[in-house]
Order: structure tokens, then sequence, then C-alpha cells
């Protein structure tokens, strides 16, 4: 469309500036105006003069296929809103202005302040897009959406603005369906569904599950749009972005690293289950089934499928190797005396879902919180849990801790209520947890180790309790024996902060990456478990003489020793996926099947090996601490194997649980789900012998196409002969395919049965690794196994 000059003088029009573009996008600052062609001493009237005189034409005079240009000087401006009905030969004008005035409100600012037109009237009817933190009378709109049946000719009225309703088609609609405040516009029952969980979850970027694709709405789909580089659009209420299902796992991790917490939602309900339920004409029911965040990446949805194939490298296969610790920091308050000296009690607690591992500590502080800089500097956590407000010399560490990460290894920092540190607070809720694990005299021993427990400690651990119960990884918690004291005694060196920092031991000093510092030179390893076990070693030196005596001769038997066994012991351990990240996986039941039938197969591996150099390992092993450790992981490995006799090998890889039960004789509830399938499937295929007697055809069979089955396949030419009462499937040039009414009514119920059959091997599977937990919970408590995973050089 070329370019209007400007009516005073022969000066040029004054457009948008040419070193800006005008960017459509919703992540530009937005207010601008694309008339931004009209002059500034232009009337604003003269942008639609064109428009209103045509318009003008159409309410009372005869229309010319050829209108006659008029000079600009004629006429007279006329109203650009008409409340007369238009014909539709003049509804391209105003189309193209709306057009216009819709492409406004994503457009960046491409215009100086002079010429912006002002369009405040017409502003006034544009919808806001809400929200996703807009909850308001949610209840109220799910409600009147349950009870009032849809009207379908006021939604066919909504046509007066693409913005939303006008006036007069909301008052019609707004007595029969919700509407959001903001926008006047209509929710859709999957946006309700939405916003109803996000009201549960405002903190968490939700990935909501609709069919082979993971959905954003809202300002979460803004925030998956500029860290994962996708595309965002307007759909209905909110703006919306999509991935695909497959593509699920590499999205989530890429959100945590950025620093956000994620949601996953997925569909509770199957198309043929709902079929014959209660709500069969209602959206698909969704849940909140997983969230994560830096120190949680535990689960299905955040491990890639792993290759099982013997050909392919597994080593790092489950997961990264780093130390996601989650820190819950605890300050006690100051009273006149310590306030005077500058001193403070903290209680740290420090877990690392990942792995297990769980640590505390109770100490006194000055006021350059050297201590605190001290442990959070040998733990390097991912992820600090602190109360929402703290002295300020601690508020400076925590911004210095922060603040020294850039990019996507910064720390995230959770913030909870004062009130659930507080100590009666706390302390109920520790007792309330760890009474459902009193139901033995162990059980009693871990409550009374517990409640001895300092003070601020208590304080740290409710909150990481309640913080983690979120996650449904609070389980890592419930066996207090195996907590480790960060200061325990004279067993451990304690470097300060101040050292490790000046001397580069974790970090250099140029970018605080790994890379340059002394654990960097020293890491040799070849396992993810090894890197672990190695770093601890630089951050918590021995001090008794006894344990570095045993420590160098282990070292050096494995790097002098003349016999072959070490070489077989490195390359077994070498070869291990990341069994520890494994173990604490199945543990928190978030495992595949493809982790587990992985790392059960490697243990027995492991086991069988190790049998066979027992002989080797009591002669040519001199050193007493890797001879004892080596000959006790067979018989800890023992109770492993059943279960791997149990899995079928194929299903485990495909991730098939349906069959992935060989004996189902411990399974009752899969096997009568299976018999039933199997009476379906027989009926069906004895109908066959009845199909054939009606088109006269022996030797007729089922075909599946697409994954239809049971179609009788039949050529068009001799259609004429098939019943009017089957149901056409579909159709090629050359034939057609059909079911019979046995068939439709038969076929539906074998896709329930198959549907509900998926279910129960759910409910069989989390059962299984309960089962597993109970029998192998010496060797998950055991650190023996771990302990024998040193790193391989």
């Amino acid at each position: 469309m070329p370019r209007r000059k400007s009516a005073s003088g022969g000066s040029n029009a004054a457009g948008p500036d040419p070193g800006r573009q005008v960017v459509l996008s919703r992540f530009f600052k937005s207010a601008g105006s694309l008339r931004s062609s009209v002059s500034p001493t232009e009337p604003a009237e003269k942008v639609t003069e064109g428009d209103s005189r045509k318009r003008s034409l159409g309410n009372g005079e005869p229309t010319n296929k050829k209108a006659k240009k008029v000079p600009e000087e004629e006429g007279e401006n006329t109203s650009v809103a008409s409340h007369n009905p238009e014909p539709k030969k003049c509804l391209r004008p105003r189309i193209v202005s709306k057009s216009l005035e819709k492409l406004k409100e994503f457009c960046c600012d491409s215009a100086l302040p002079q010429n912006r037109v002002q369009t405040e009237a017409l502003w006034e009817r544009l919808a806001v897009l809400p929200k996703c933190t807009d909850f308001e009378d949610i209840t109220l709109q799910r409600a009147k959406n349950a009870v009032l049946s849809e009207d379908s000719k006021s939604q066919a009225n909504q046509k007066d603005t693409q913005f939303g309703p006008s006036p007069e088609a909301f008052q019609k609609t707004s007595t029969c369906k919700p509407f959001n405040r903001r926008s006047k516009s209509i929710y859709t029952p999957l946006e309700l569904q939405y916003l109803d969980v996000k009201q549960l979850h405002k903190d968490a970027v939700l990935c909501v599950e609709c069919g082979y694709k993971y959905r954003f709405f809202g300002e979460d789909a803004e925030i998956a749009a500029r860290e994962l580089n996708i595309y965002c659009h307007l759909d209905h209420n909110f703006m919306t972005a999509s991935i695909p299902t497959h593509r699920l796992f590499v999205h989530v991790r890429r959100l945590v690293a950025k620093g956000y917490k994620v949601g996953v939602v997925k569909q509770t309900e199957t198309a043929a289950l709902k079929a014959i339920g209660d709500n069969k004409s209602s959206v698909f029911s969704r849940k909140l089934t997983a969230l994560y965040t830096k120190s949680t990446l535990i689960g299905e949805d955040v491990n890639p499928l792993i290759r099982l194939d013997d050909s392919v490298n597994i080593d790092e296969a489950v997961t990264d190797t780093s130390t996601n610790y989650l820190l819950c920091i605890y300050e006690e308050k100051e009273n006149i005396k310590d306030k005077k000296k500058g001193n403070i009690s903290f209680g740290i607690v420090g877990v690392q879902p990942a792995t297990g591992e769980v640590v505390f500590d109770c100490f006194q502080d000055s006021a350059s919180r050297l201590e605190l800089e001290t442990r959070t500097a040998s733990l390097q956590p991912v992820e600090l849990l602190l109360p929402s407000q703290l002295s300020e010399p601690t508020e400076m560490l925590i911004r210095r801790a922060t603040a020294v990460s850039v990019g996507d290894d910064r720390i995230r920092v959770e913030r909870m209520n004062n009130t659930h540190f507080e100590y009666s607070h706390a302390f109920q809720t520790v007792m309330e947890f760890y009474a459902r694990e009193t139901v033995d005299t162990q059980g009693s021993q871990s409550l009374s180790g517990v409640i001895h427990l300092e003070k601020p400690v208590i304080c740290a651990l409710a909150a990481i309790i309640r913080y983690l119960k979120e996650f449904n990884l609070d389980k890592v918690l419930s066996k207090p024996e195996n907590f480790k004291q960060l200061s325990s005694g004279m067993e451990f060196m304690r470097i300060n902060g101040t050292t490790l920092r000046n001397l580069e031991i974790l970090q250099n000093q140029t970018d605080m990456k790994t890379r340059g510092s002394l654990l960097w030179v020293l890491d040799h390893t070849k396992t993810s478990f090894g890197r672990r076990k190695l770093k601890k070693w630089v951050t918590q030196p021995l001090l008794k003489l006894r344990d570095i005596n045993a420590r160098l001769d282990a070292i050096s038997d494995v790097l002098h020793s003349e016999s072959s066994v070490f070489e077989q012991i490195e390359n077994l351990l070498r070869k291990l996926p990341d069994v520890e990240r494994g173990l604490c996986s199945i543990y928190h039941k978030k495992c595949s099947t493809q982790e587990f039938f992985l790392i059960v197969k490697n243990l027995c591996q492991l086991k069988s090996e190790l049998q066979a150099l027992m002989p080797a390992v009591n002669s040519h092993v001199q050193s007493d601490l890797l001879r004892a450790r080596v000959l006790e992981v067979p018989e800890l490995l023992s109770p492993v194997e059943p279960y791997l006799k149990v899995l079928n090998e194929q299903a485990a890889k495909a991730g098939d649980k349906t069959e992935l039960f060989k004996d189902l004789s411990d399974f009752p509830l899969i096997k009568k789900r299976k018999n039933e399938i199997q009476e379906v499937i027989h009926s069906i295929q004895m109908h066959l012998q009845e199909l054939r007697k009606i088109l006269k055809l022996p030797s007729l069979q089922y075909v599946t196409v697409s994954g239809q089955e049971f179609m009788v396949e039949i050529k068009n030419s001799a259609v004429s002969c098939v019943p009017t009462d089957w149901v056409k499937v579909g159709s090629t040039k050359a034939v057609s395919r059909f079911h019979s009414p046995f068939v439709v009514e038969n076929y539906r119920r074998l896709n329930q049965l198959r549907e509900q059959l998926v279910l129960d091997c759910n409910a069989e599977w989390l059962d299984f690794l309960e089962r597993w937990c109970a029998a192998v919970c010496l060797l998950l408590g055991s650190r023996s196994v771990c302990s024998l995973l040193f790193p391989a050089s």
C-alpha cells in the first residue's frame, strides 16, 4: 500500500525510523502504533476518510462498481463506527482497519510519540489478555459451566469484534457461560482446568498434556517461548505454546536449568474408558503428576529413554553427574547477648534426593558468616531453601553465593514462610512425619534419634520435609540413621570457605567453573559415582592416621599391583551406569522400566563377575580395605537376581508394562484382565464364520489398517451384498472396509479392557517396586557397594 503524503506542504510524511523495524512479537514492548505513516499535522480523521465515505454511501445511497476519486478537500468526515447494518460489499475496509488495530497490540514502538494517533475510544472496547494469575470466581465459573447448557447461537453472534464479544453479545452470553472479567470472553473447559491447577501451583511453569503434545498457557507460554525458543501465539483467552510429548524431558531440563519450577500435568483418563463413564461429554480429567526443580530431577519425564544395546556405551546414560544438593538454612533469632557479640546459631540440612545422601549440622557463627560460607562452599548446592526473612549478614552471604554462579549454573532460591521454621510448629511436623515409621523397635530408635537433634536442625528438617512432600521425595528422609553430620568430631578436616575459594579447590576464580581447579586436575575418573567420591575425598580430608594409611594402602595396591584382577574390576565398574542414582530412582518409585532393567541387569552381572574373581581377590589383593569391600558385594547383591528373572527383557526395553512380567502368578489382577481380553478376541474370531456365510466368501479374513482391527474388506464392485446395518470404516478406489454390529460392540469392549489393563499394569508396577525396595533395603542402606565404586583411574 503506497504511503500517503502529508497535507501540509510538500514535506514527506513522518514514517517509522529507518533504523527500527516493526516486529510482530509478544516479547517486545507493545503500545506502539502501526499508523506511523501519518503526518504529525494531518488530522486523525483523514486516516479513515475513505472508509467512512464508503460506509456513508452504504447507509442510504446506491453504490457504484467504480467509485470516482474524491479530492481530500471535498466532503465531511463521517463517523467510523455506524449503528446501521452495512452491506457485505463494504466490509473489506473495516476488516483491514480492525486487522491493523489487532496487529498494533503485538508490534514494537516503531513510531515517534508525536506521530501516534489517539484511539482511546477503540481501545476501551479491546480486551486485555488474562494473565495466568487471574483466578477470579473460578469456582463460580466452573459451576455455571457444568450446570448451564452451551448456547451455540450466542457464539455465532460474537462477530462484532475479533478481540471479544460486543457489549450486546456479552449481555446475552454472560448468563449462560462463565466469562473472564478482564477480557469479557468465554473460558474453555481446558482453560478452566488449567486455572484450577495453576491456582494451587502459582510459582510453577505448567506443561499440560493434550493428546500428542504438551501445551503452555498464559505467562507460562511466554516463558516457554522465550527460554525454549518456540512459537507462542494467541488461542482463545491465553497465549499458548506447545512441545511434542517425546521431547518433554529435553524441554523440562532446559526450563529447570534456567531456575524455574516445572510441573507436568497429565491426562488421567483414556478415550475408551471415558466413553462409558459419567463424564463422557466433559473434558478429559487431568492432574499434576510431577514437579521438578534443580535438586529434584528424578523421574521418567526428565530421563531420556535409555538405549540398552550391548554395543552402546551406557556410561552416564541415566542422568548428569553433578551433585544436586538442596540446602535448607535456619538461623535462630538473636538475643541481646549474642547480638552484641555478633554470634548466632545456625541449623542446616542438606539433601541430595538423586543419591539419597542427607547431611546436617548445627554451629555458632560470627557476623562474618564464615562457618556458613564454609559449609555452603563445600556442598555446592544447586538450590537453597530459606525463611522469608533472614538477618542482613546472612542475606549478604546468600547474594554473594548466588551472584558467583552465572547462567544455568545459578543457584535457585526458594523462600518459605517463617512460621514453618518456628520450633513448636517444626517439632509437630517432624513428629507426624516419623510417627508413621515407628512400627517396630528400629522405628522407635529412629524417632528417638531425631528428637535428640538440636533445635535449629529440627527447624530446618521440618521445612525440608514440607518442601519435599510437594515433590513426593520425602521418603529419602525416612531413615535418620543414614544422616551424616558435617562437623562430626575429628573424622574429617574442615576447609573453610576462604581457603576453598583462594586455593581454587573446586572452582577457578576467573569464571567460577570447575575447569582449572584442583578437583579438575585430579579428576581422572571414568564413572559419575567415581567423580562424586573423589569430590568428597578432596573436600573432606581424613584426620585419623589409621584411616589415612588404609586409604593409602588401597591406592598403592591398585597402582603397583602386577595382578590383572584390578584391571578386570576396573573394566567392570567403568561399564556401569550411575548405580547410585538408579537405586534412588527405584526407591522413590519414579523409574521407568528401561532404567530398572538397566540397573538390575548390571548389578547381576557385577555379582556374577565378582564371584568369579573371588579366588584371585583373596590371593592377590593385599589391602585389607579393598579385599573386604570386594568380597562382601556378591552377598549384598544376592536378593537382586530373582527380580531380573521375573522381567521380560524385550518388553522392559520397549517400556511395555502389559507384557513386562513373565510369570503372572504373583499378579492376579493382570492375569484376570488378560483372560477377559482373550475371551473378547475369541468371540470376534468366532464371529468370522458367520460373516463368511453372509457374504458367501469362505476365505474371508479380518484385515487391520492404520490401527483399526477386525475390518471386513469388500471389493467396491460387491458392496451391494453388504447388509445395511454394517458400519463403513474406510475405503479406497478398489475396496471398502466395514464393521458388523457385533464387531462394533465387541471391539469397543476390547478397547476398554485394553485401556483398563494399562492402568492395572501401572498399579502392579508400583507394587513391584515397593516389594523390591523392601527386599533390597539392605543394599540401599549399605555403604559397602558405594564404597566399592571408587574412582576408576
